[in-house]
């Protein structure tokens, strides 16, 4: 089914951890960490600022993989994690960009799913990796039937 985008990457897309986001994303998640909001303790850290909660790159721009066309209802989220070389710091740039890394299918009680894994980056303005992002989405049987395939 998508076995044929395995290797296709989005374009990078810019991205900026602006402070307004975090301050709302932290609130939205219940997380009191004043690491992520408050300007003084930023100040004092090791890193010399906020830094973004881990799961905060879920709100950035990662770009369209051409050709990539999922349902947009239907979908189980599968397993998603995060790998961090170094925190997203307040303020800082971030481009950002998708690959298709794996397609597989496996039968089940109710019929063929399909199991999409996609790697999200996240980049300095050097280039170097931040984090990455492994995400998979399980496509079940009714899926694939509405999709006609």
């Amino acid at each position: 089914m998508y076995k044929n985008m395995i290797g296709r990457k989005s374009e990078k897309v810019k991205n900026m951890v602006e402070r307004g986001h975090v301050r709302r994303f932290v609130e939205s998640i219940g997380d009191p960490n004043p690491i992520y909001v408050d300007e003084q303790t930023g100040e004092k850290s090791r890193y010399g600022g906020n830094i973004a909660p881990p799961t905060f790159p879920r709100v950035f721009d990662y770009g369209r993989v051409e050709g990539l066309n999922l349902p947009k209802k239907g979908l189980i989220h599968g397993e998603q994690s995060y790998h961090y070389e170094r925190p997203l710091l307040v303020g800082e740039e971030i481009y950002c960009y998708t690959e298709v890394e794996d397609y597989y299918e496996k039968s089940g009680s109710n019929g063929r799913m399909g199991f999409l894994a996609v790697k999200r980056y996240g980049e300095d303005t050097d280039g170097n990796v931040i984090f990455t992002e492994k995400m998979t989405t399980i496509i079940t049987e009714t899926v694939r039937r509405a999709m006609n395939v």
